[in-house]
């Protein structure tokens, strides 16, 4: 598996995802969103490089021209709730993809909480067969919920390529994605964090990314 971390380059990414560190700004849901959105589009866009592309004719009010544009079906797959805003990001470079949602989340499978186990529920999906899947979820940190949302989806049908889209990973994480996806899969990334604490959250991540973007949850 290929891992793409972009806070090992300098880009604009890193002034959003200082935003969503810093604890003083995350008391506004809103603008938290917004720089979760605006992550997705810049990760989108640098996907965007490793497409197909063909040329298409166009017809202008004064000529024609030859553009290349991406051939690639795509399938931008969400994993809720955390990753709506991530996901809208991807939706905005890719407006034509279609779209598929999976309820994979965690639960604390003893009273310390601090070993987890992972649910699904809910998936609605098109089939990715033959299809580029992009998997998005903002938070990877044990990879439960990665690894589950993409075993669900797979039933489908067997993708032509695979890319998986968080915003923080811890390096658990990354391995559990690694021994589940393809070899020639592509982690993209905007920061991989030292790891996790005790009740399996990133360190220093952001914190509960769907709590900061909605709400607590009971």
């Amino acid at each position: 598996m290929k891992v793409i971390n972009f806070s090992e380059q300098n880009s604009v990414i890193n002034q959003y995802m200082a935003l969503l560190r810093d604890k003083a700004q995350q008391k506004g849901r809103m603008v938290f969103r917004h720089n979760i959105e605006r992550i997705g589009m810049m990760m989108a866009y640098e996907l965007s490089k490793t497409l197909d592309y063909k040329a298409k004719t166009i017809t202008t009010p004064l000529g024609s021209i030859d553009v290349a544009v991406p051939v690639d079906n795509l399938v931008l797959a969400t994993v809720l709730r955390a990753g709506l805003p991530f996901h809208q990001g991807f939706l905005n470079v890719f407006d034509r993809a279609d779209c598929a949602f999976v309820s994979a989340y965690r639960m604390y499978t003893n009273r310390e909480h601090t070993e987890v186990g992972i649910h699904t529920e809910y998936m609605a999906t098109p089939s990715v067969k033959n299809k580029t899947l992009v998997i998005i979820d903002p938070m990877l940190a044990t990879g439960g919920s990665m690894a589950a949302a993409y075993e669900a989806l797979v039933k489908t049908g067997r993708p032509a390529a695979v890319h998986i889209c968080c915003v923080i990973a811890a390096p658990e994480g990354v391995e559990t994605v690694r021994q589940t996806v393809p070899e020639d899969a592509t982690l993209w990334v905007a920061a991989i964090d030292p790891g996790m604490n005790e009740h399996k959250y990133i360190v220093p991540g952001i914190g509960d990314c769907g709590d900061l973007c909605y709400g607590e949850k009971l």
